[in-house]
């Protein structure tokens, strides 16, 4: 799901939604790749947490306002409150390791 506008995003965060926003331009061979593997890796082990995209060639201005400003760039958000961010060289087992032991602690039932 695409984010549209930066309101949109600030709503997501005031609801205490727990989600993830992934981050790429059309032109970016590295987020072409990379943005299956890491919705694999939600999926798979973080399938609470919802998906979501903006292209910073068409919105530019929300990554901007988060302070992001290159791609392909990575935003966890778990209850409303950021967990998690990285950019340019995104490790897969950097953001498991990084995210495991506290959605564990959020969503153990």
């Amino acid at each position: 799901m695409n984010i549209s506008d930066y309101k949109e995003l600030q709503s997501l965060k005031d609801k205490r939604e727990s989600f993830y926003i992934y981050f790429s331009a059309p032109n970016c061979g590295v987020c072409e790749v990379l943005q299956p593997k890491l919705e694999e890796l939600f999926q798979n082990n973080f399938d609470k947490l919802k998906a979501y995209h903006i292209n910073t060639a068409m919105q530019p201005d929300i990554a901007a306002q988060e302070g992001l400003y290159t791609n392909p760039s990575l935003l966890v958000f778990i209850g409303g409150q950021e967990v998690l961010r990285r950019s340019r060289a995104i490790g897969l087992d950097e953001v498991y390791e990084a995210l495991n032991r506290y959605y564990n602690m959020f969503f153990k039932e």
